[in-house]
């Protein structure tokens, strides 16, 4: 696993998409966070917090995520080097596995930089140091849940198509279904929606994110991801 973890951060590293993946993350954030004068705005809040990008952050994930995981399989499926990759010593979860870490660890290099948006918040606060620390550590740690769910949604499209495009979309739009789908199908039924509410990840993010780490929010998270690493796992055996 190691040797392929190894392998796909140099690859993300050796080419543009690290780069851009990082650029563009930190960019969509600093300009809404920052500079629009809309409502993500923190300067705008008139009170020291940062929950303005913990709104921002799943949805610019949402697409960022996809654009990582499309080559992952696709690529190799498409170049016909997964048979080769298959004739080494390693198993088909260490391959599996050895590609959602990469993955998942360009998502967090991403996001460590936006810790200068805490601080500068932190510095901001009136008096300085006047921010939520709780709220804002469990939404960070929803982030990473929140991020490794989506990594392992855009492995399994990764193995369904040779082409990166179709892998990219099929991926945001599945991210999107789980993410927003079950939320927006709730409004519909009222006082029946705690069912549907619960089904989709943006109620399990919440409820991180607000501070208090529930083991049902964390068992969702982990039973999502292990979900749809096992039929990627499913779908390189059948390839």
């Amino acid at each position: 696993m190691k040797a392929i973890l190894i392998k796909e951060i140099n690859s993300f590293f050796t080419s543009p998409i690290a780069y851009l993946v990082i650029g563009f993350f930190l960019l969509i954030n600093g300009l809404f966070l920052w500079f629009f004068d809309d409502d993500f705005n923190i300067l705008n809040a008139g009170f020291a917090d940062v929950t303005p990008f913990f709104y921002l952050s799943p949805w610019v994930l949402l697409f960022l995520i996809p654009a990582i995981t499309m080559k992952s399989f696709a690529d190799e499926n498409n170049n016909k080097t997964i048979e080769l990759l298959k004739t080494k010593p390693i198993s088909d979860w260490q391959i599996v596995f050895g590609k959602f870490w990469a993955s998942l660890l360009l998502t967090v290099i991403a996001i460590i930089p936006t810790l200068t948006y805490v601080y500068t918040v932190y510095k901001l606060g009136n008096p300085i140091g006047n921010i939520d620390f709780g709220s804002t550590f469990g939404s960070y740690i929803g982030i990473l849940f929140l991020a490794s769910t989506y990594t392992s949604i855009g492995l399994f499209t990764s193995t369904i198509s040779k082409n990166q495009i179709v892998a990219f979309i099929l991926a945001v739009f599945i991210t999107f279904l789980l993410f927003y789908g079950f939320d927006a199908v709730s409004n519909s039924f009222g006082n029946d929606s705690l069912l549907f509410q619960k089904l989709g990840i943006n109620e399990h993010f919440k409820s991180i994110s607000r501070g208090v780490i529930d083991t049902r929010d964390l068992v969702y998270f982990i039973s999502v991801t292990g979900f749809f690493l096992f039929i990627t796992k499913m779908r390189l055996e059948n390839d």
